[in-house]
């Protein structure tokens, strides 16, 4: 059994080969998105994996968030792995383990917590996490089925299809190769969103600009009269298309609702471009109210649990940040 760290070019080969075969391979956990976030300065990317037998069997990819801010970053620095493991269907779960408990080392001086967003039921390697350090976390998410246009029309609610229809005949346009303009002014609209709403940190904009350059890409901006006034921010691989970012000024124009044109417009691209499932990466935790859920419910996906498992390196350091992300939320 052995362990690599960052070590890519011997391993392509074998990588390529985990992914076509994993039942729990996604984007995330692709040479394209680590090579995304290695683009990045305020990103610091890590790639583990374990063989048996000369096998490639699990690949974990992330990165640590980096702030210019020392007293920020150490307050604030966390190891976020999207999607969750990529494994073979027959890892063991001694290769599962020892995954686990290397990441756990390797980055232990790097973040306060790591955590595992999983798009994918992980529920029969639970024990292996759990014995490994990792607390399980409820959490939902949406999975729409997006095989062909007929069933997206069938599961998305008639007051969608009205409001897109009045978009579109108001002068609302769906952009798919934005340019780099386009691309700032989409970033504004975010970036007041969750400085005013979400109130958590959003990336820089370096993030969206740098990711609209790799092949994987999707972007789905809605233009009025030359403004952008919304869009989404997908990234598609191995049949499946994720939702990673969506914003839109609904209320600006009368009769025109730049969200709903714009995941509605992913959906119908999704079923006309090969892609059976679009993945709405989160619908918050079960027992609190989300508006964002609400928003997805009407597209028609299947809600799904599949949660997070978080192991914490550095709980009072941890506390500490869960405080200071209420706090910030409150003002």
């Amino acid at each position: 059994m052995a362990f690599f760290i960052e070590n890519l070019d011997n391993y392509i080969e074998k990588w390529r080969n985990l992914q076509e075969a994993s039942s729990t391979f996604s984007y995330f956990q692709s040479q394209e998105c680590f090579e995304f976030y290695s683009s990045l300065y305020f990103m610091r990317p890590f790639a583990y994996g374990v063989e048996e037998n000369g096998e490639l069997k699990a690949v974990i990819v992330g990165y640590v968030t980096y702030d210019k801010n020392p007293a920020k970053q150490f307050l604030t620095r966390r190891a976020v792995i999207n999607a969750g493991p990529m494994l073979a269907d027959d890892v063991s779960e001694k290769a599962l383990a020892l995954l686990l408990s290397e990441t756990q080392k390797r980055l232990k001086k790097q973040a306060i917590y790591i955590e595992t967003r999983n798009f994918f039921d992980y529920s029969a390697y639970k024990p292996v996490f759990e014995r490994a350090g990792f607390k399980y976390e409820k959490h939902l998410n949406f999975k729409v089925d997006t095989t062909t246009i007929d069933i997206v029309d069938a599961n998305v609610s008639k007051n969608i299809k009205r409001d897109v229809k009045t978009s579109v005949r108001d002068g609302a346009v769906i952009v798919e190769k934005p340019s780099p303009e386009q691309v700032s002014q989409y970033y504004d609209l975010l970036s007041d969103l969750y400085k005013t709403k979400v109130k958590t940190p959003l990336f820089p904009k370096e993030f969206f600009t740098k990711l609209a350059d790799f092949p994987s890409t999707h972007y789905l901006l809605v233009d009025f009269n030359g403004k952008i006034i919304g869009g989404t921010v997908c990234v598609g691989f191995g049949g499946k298309m994720y939702e990673w970012f969506v914003c839109g000024e609904d209320r600006l124009i009368k009769h025109v609702f730049p969200s709903l044109l714009a995941t509605y417009s992913a959906l119908r691209y999704c079923a006309e471009n090969g892609f059976s499932v679009f993945d709405m990466m989160g619908a918050g935790k079960p027992d609190e109210d989300y508006g964002v859920r609400d928003f997805k419910a009407r597209f028609g996906g299947k809600l799904v649990e599949e949660g997070r498992f978080v192991h914490i390196a550095h709980p009072l350091l941890y506390k500490i940040g869960k405080w200071g992300v209420k706090l910030l939320k409150k003002i």
